[in-house]
């Protein structure tokens, strides 16, 4: 009998998130928990369901909102409960502003900071009982290349690269702090949907693809570490 695996992805209802769930359910070996703000328009979603190979199942969560969080873990526990959850994929982020470090807002600093830093921080603790029952145990945080300071890209996209290099700091303080979880940050590269725009370099099937290959691969050794979406390491 073929092992199963469950999954978490956030922000799923469109673009990387969506895609997630598209290759995921693809394979009867997955069940998927897919979650968006509103699922009631996500019409996509839900046409998966009826055919997917996998099991789906949609849960409302808005990670700019701690309450609902805290509702979406309590509704994903009939799916959750018995096996416990291999993979939480926090996709979900925004990207509003396209400031620099000198006309930043205070709005947009923090805006970016609720929905990317401390939305996955507070995901992270709302399904930590179902990752300390799965068999995998590993957090991905979808990051950005923006959130690398090695890298070097200027002053663009103030207020969304801070809270992207603040999000790779997160995931370094999962690792440090719970040894037996791998928590690794993933930049999607350029891609092309919404957020990334018809000028991106990556298609988003092939960004999930590739994703997918280093996501099911990381061991405990890889915990802490910050990837692209092809595998190679970058730097912080």
């Amino acid at each position: 009998m073929s092992k199963t695996f469950t999954w978490l992805v956030t922000g799923s209802n469109r673009g990387i998130g969506f895609e997630f769930v598209k290759q995921l359910v693809a394979s009867s070996a997955n069940v998927v928990v897919a979650t968006c703000r509103q699922p009631e328009s996500a019409t996509a979603l839900k046409d998966l369901v009826g055919s997917a190979a996998g099991k789906l199942h949609i849960v409302a969560l808005d990670v700019s909102d701690a309450a609902s969080i805290k509702a979406s873990a309590a509704a994903a526990n009939e799916v959750l409960s018995e096996h416990g959850l291999d993979y939480l994929i926090s996709n979900a982020g925004i990207m509003q502003a396209m400031d620099g470090p000198f006309d930043a807002t205070e709005e947009a600093l923090l805006t970016h900071f609720k929905a990317n830093v401390a939305g996955p921080a507070l995901v992270a603790q709302a399904y930590l009982p179902y990752l300390e029952k799965g068999e995998r145990k590993v957090i991905v945080n979808v990051s950005s290349g923006l959130g690398s300071i090695g890298l070097a890209f200027g002053a663009k996209q103030a207020s969304y690269s801070i809270s992207k290099t603040a999000l790779n700091m997160l995931t370094y303080k999962q690792a440090a702090d719970r040894p037996d979880i791998i928590s690794i940050v993933v930049d999607p590269g350029w891609v092309k949907t919404d957020m990334g725009g018809p000028n991106a370099q990556v298609e988003p099937q092939d960004s999930v693809s590739g994703q997918l290959k280093v996501i099911t691969s990381v061991t405990k050794e890889d915990s802490g570490k910050y990837y692209r979406y092809d595998g190679e390491n970058l730097p912080w």
